[in-house]
């Protein structure tokens, strides 16, 4: 993994998964290889108790390393870019945490330290979420339940987009659909800087179908390393090309 990249997993869905391994074992795993899973359940405007299938979300983001968050349909879009952040904030600490540690030895904790040290680590948290770079891997579950609410998910990304490019850091951004046509998942959006063209893409997602979960992040895992070996090439073939020069 290039150095000062977070790499995030934001799950959207509105409903517990009906087909495959556990979704939170999965998370698990992608959280073992640097992967925080971030997940947003949707409710509908006028619903009034939480249904059964919600207390998965928590499980897959716990077991993801990131964070959950319940939501009306409505609040959608702002919860969009406040998961993102959160989850930002949460990462950089656990390895600003980790740092300190092996400064401070394993006794001592953030909390040890004095409030003025403490604020100002804090300040080097808050940096280094504005210069890190960020890739944020989309899951849109695109099961029957989920197709009335897939133009506000559609605006909702296309805000997190606008948000996140005010950063220093580089963001990178790709959309994928569950379950797909043919496969666990389908790729909608591939990496890119900005979301503002999936407007293009949005009104050809069609739902339908069962929810793969677990699956379906299995397969998003595997697009991360599929990515990180593309881009180890790609470093490869312009190291030779330069050496060709010399």
């Amino acid at each position: 993994m290039k150095k000062g990249t977070l790499k995030q997993i934001l799950l959207i869905t509105d409903g517990c998964s009906n087909k495959g391994e556990n979704p939170a074992a999965t998370a698990a795993l992608a959280y073992q290889q640097g992967i925080s899973v971030n997940v947003i359940g949707i409710m509908e405007d006028d619903q009034t108790e939480q249904p059964e299938g919600f207390q998965e979300v928590e499980e897959i983001a716990m077991s993801g390393g990131g964070v959950s968050q319940i939501v009306y349909k409505q609040s959608l879009s702002q919860t969009v870019k406040t998961v993102t952040q959160q989850a930002m904030t949460q990462t950089l600490q656990g390895f600003v945490n980790k740092e300190l540690k092996q400064i401070l030895g394993s006794e001592q904790s953030m909390e040890d330290i004095e409030p003025e040290k403490r604020g100002e680590i804090m300040e080097v948290v808050e940096d280094m979420g504005e210069t890190c770079d960020l890739e944020v891997l989309v899951m849109v579950d695109t099961s029957a339940s989920m197709h009335n609410k897939l133009p506000t998910v559609k605006e909702a990304l296309i805000d997190l987009s606008v948000s996140l490019n005010a950063r220093i850091g580089r963001n990178r951004f790709c959309i994928y659909s569950f379950p797909g046509r043919r496969t666990e998942i389908q790729k909608v959006f591939d990496w890119s800087p900005k979301l503002d063209s999936i407007s293009t893409v949005f009104p050809k997602l069609t739902s339908g179908g069962i929810t793969p979960t677990g699956p379906a992040i299995r397969e998003a895992i595997y697009q991360f390393s599929r990515k990180s070996l593309l881009r180890s090439f790609e470093d490869e073939n312009e190291q030779g090309t330069e050496e060709t020069w010399h």
